[in-house]
């Protein structure tokens, strides 16, 4: 008996293998790496948590322009994946006119661990206006840059800025394999859900 349903099982395999006729996109997945990145809070002009990705500048101090932004970047193959270089973006956004995230910012519950929404709108990718910054080989990298020198790069009058405009580093992963990697969905970086990766880091204008 158990000889007979075998025989038919494998019959059930066979067949509905012989019934395909198409093949799909993700059924060709691979395993890839994702960047890690870790903000300097103490850095932040007003407060912040570590795990929004997220750094302040006060703009209605008058330090402004020498206010400075700090974050350490690596990345992480889990044992499957190597990474010889990150391309680092950086770009300027004007702040949405609804819809912007709250501060101080709220962490979700239970557990009051993540932000209870994204810091920056997803999906992330590097667009037209966006500026290759840096090219990274040697990892962890600290970055640690001034509200005027991201002014200064990115082409922006700093006493033109409004609250919840914001600075934008993107990242993009060129694998030893070859393959250059841009993770930019939700299920890579949102703040919100803790997850794998970290696909952007930003600091955002406020005032206190």
């Amino acid at each position: 008996m158990k000889k007979i349903i075998l025989y038919f099982s494998l019959l059930l395999v066979v067949g509905l293998d012989a019934c395909k006729t198409e093949d799909y996109v993700w059924e060709n997945w691979s395993y890839t790496a994702v960047p890690l990145v870790a903000v300097n809070i103490a850095k932040s002009a007003l407060p912040t948590v570590s795990t929004a990705n997220t750094s302040f500048f006060d703009m209605g101090a008058t330090n402004l322009a020498t206010q400075e932004f700090e974050y350490t970047l690596k990345w992480e193959g889990f044992g499957k994946e190597e990474v010889t270089s990150i391309d680092v973006y950086l770009g300027f956004n004007k702040a949405a006119a609804t819809g912007n995230p709250a501060y101080p910012i709220v962490l979700s519950q239970p557990g009051g661990i993540y932000p209870s929404v994204t810091q920056y709108p997803l999906p992330s990718r590097v667009g037209t206006s966006d500026k290759l910054y840096e090219t990274v080989t040697q990892f962890p990298k600290t970055f640690t840059v001034t509200a005027a020198q991201l002014a200064a790069f990115t082409g922006v009058n700093l006493s033109t800025v409004a609250q919840n405009d914001y600075f934008l580093f993107k990242f993009m992963l060129n694998l030893k394999d070859g393959r250059r990697i841009a993770g930019y969905q939700e299920n890579v970086c949102d703040e919100a859900r803790g997850e794998v990766g970290d696909c952007r880091v930003g600091v955002r204008f406020r005032r206190k």
